[in-house]
Formats: structure tokens, sequence, C-alpha cells
């Protein structure tokens, strides 16, 4: 009962009724990337032919959140390229880090020295401010 009423009323957590019904619906498969996101396309063959482009889409695994697409994926749910990376023989260049979700709001987001979220202390102020006191 509890995933039916999360797939009803939110969008963040997954999937929700709509998309899932849209998916069974009119989807097809497309491939899965490292993270666990899925990815859909329309089949219909008229969407192209009639020259607007065919509706793509991502089920994300766990929370929406568009910084977990990597490169490649992202490229073909923009229309940039017309093949998937799952078929793609793709190799990273050497210099090429792995793709990483964007950080912000988790443990892992940078935190600067005297960050208020930091752990640190902030440090001294150099050069001629001093902090005024009341005497």
């Amino acid at each position: 009962m509890g995933w039916f009423l999360t797939e009803l009323f939110t969008w963040w957590n997954g999937q929700t009724m709509g998309t899932r019904f849209y998916t069974w619906r009119k989807g097809e498969k497309v491939g899965t990337d490292e993270f666990g996101n899925t990815y859909y396309r329309t089949p219909d063959k008229h969407h192209t032919a009639g020259g607007s482009a065919e509706r793509r889409w991502v089920i994300y695994n766990g929370y929406a959140d568009a910084s977990k697409i990597p490169t490649g994926w992202h490229g073909w749910m923009h229309h940039r390229t017309d093949t998937p990376p799952t078929q793609q023989d793709y190799k990273p260049r050497e210099w090429q880090k792995p793709h990483r979700p964007n950080p912000t709001g988790t443990p892992l987001a940078y935190r600067p020295p005297g960050s208020i979220v930091g752990a640190d202390e902030r440090p001294r102020v150099s050069g001629d401010y001093d902090a005024w006191t009341p005497s």
C-alpha cells in the first residue's frame, strides 16, 4: 500500500502512476545506465516521419535528479544523437573522469574552511581587521 501512495502523490521518488501507465502502453525500453536509470522512447514511426522528434524519457533509480544522467545518455535524451549508448562502442579517453552526480545537498558536498556547516573553525582574518567587541 505504501508504494501505491508514493507513486500516486510523489514525482521525485521514481515514477508516478501516470508515467507507469504511459510507459507500459507506449514505451519501448532502450537501455539502462550504470546508476540503474532506465531509458525509454516511443516506438511510433509517425513522430519522426511527421517532422517532430520521438519522445524520450528516463525513469530514475531512486530520487529524480537530472545530474544522475551520464554524458552519453544526456546526448541521446536531448536528441544530439539518434544512437543510444547501448548501441555504440564508446570508449572514454584516458583523461576523462567517470560521471559523478551533483553532490550538492549531500554529505559529499564541498564545504570550505569556515563554512557554517563545516566542521572546522573559521580561519583568522589577515590584515588590519579586528573584530569589534563592546568595551
